[in-house]
């Protein structure tokens, strides 16, 4: 009986929580959504896949339903104010942010267009900067947290992932930089940083032509791929109260790749 009041007051952890998620369509974004809406928060999913988002919404109205979705490109900066803007009059509060969102391409450098090199950029890196500073005064207001998705990738350099390595590298640092900057109004900023995760992103992944696979170990965990709700978990830990001494940190969950 002890271990069920437990597990209740764990599910209960997150209640009345307004948690904002980019990338809920699928992946460690959905994962995440679930995990939280199991946990009693109040929900604002958001990806620019609108098909996957609804399916998302429909699982986690299985658990709550405070659910609000909106089609969102994390891309463009009026479309990034206008979801939080939303949110805020749905919830009337911001207590987590969960920057999730982005893409990876692998390219011989040489090869990689400018256009390519941009859109990572600005999926990968703009959208954390456009949704952390417009959520910033309202977690100042809760004394709330961000948590973003890095990688791996942004922790040592790896072949053929250039731009995403630079775009994650950067992201760590966004991170750390705001969690000194914001430390005096108790919110607190961490990125994770994933490894092998299985995932549709990880799944559609294709190589260039022609490259030297002995370039490619780096790129590989000790161990097998992580599932996505294992990474969701670790969103939630550094997102809840048994966390509150944590922050500016880059939490590496890579199966050992970096590890050498």
């Amino acid at each position: 009986m002890k271990a069920k009041r437990n597990l209740e007051v764990d599910m209960r952890k997150f209640k009345n929580k307004a948690i904002f998620i980019t990338g809920a369509a699928s992946g460690i974004g959905k994962e995440t959504a679930l995990l939280f809406a199991k946990k009693g928060a109040i929900l604002t999913l958001c990806d620019i896949n609108d098909e996957g988002l609804a399916r998302t919404v429909e699982a986690c109205k299985t658990h709550t339903s405070d659910v609000m979705s909106l089609q969102l490109d994390v891309s463009d900066y009026e479309s990034c104010k206008t979801a939080v803007e939303k949110s805020l009059s749905q919830h009337g509060k911001l207590d987590v942010l969960c920057n999730i969102a982005g893409i990876v391409k692998l390219h011989h450098f040489t090869e990689l267009a400018p256009n390519d090199w941009l859109k990572m950029m600005n999926i990968n890196v703009s959208s954390v900067f456009y949704l952390s500073q417009l959520a910033m005064p309202h977690l100042i207001n809760t004394q709330g947290n961000i948590v973003n998705v890095a990688s791996s990738a942004g922790m040592v350099g790896q072949a053929y992932t250039s731009a995403y390595c630079a775009t994650k590298a950067a992201v760590v640092n966004l991170s750390k930089s705001l969690a000194i900057e914001y430390s005096a109004q108790s919110v607190r900023v961490n990125a994770i940083c994933p490894g092998n995760v299985k995932t549709p992103l990880s799944a559609n992944l294709t190589f260039p032509k022609d490259i030297d696979k002995r370039l490619l170990s780096k790129m590989f965990p000790l161990l097998d791929a992580a599932e996505a709700s294992e990474i969701a978990s670790a969103v939630a830990y550094l997102a809840s109260d048994d966390a509150r001494f944590i922050t500016g940190t880059a939490l590496v969950i890579d199966g050992g790749q970096t590890a050498g």
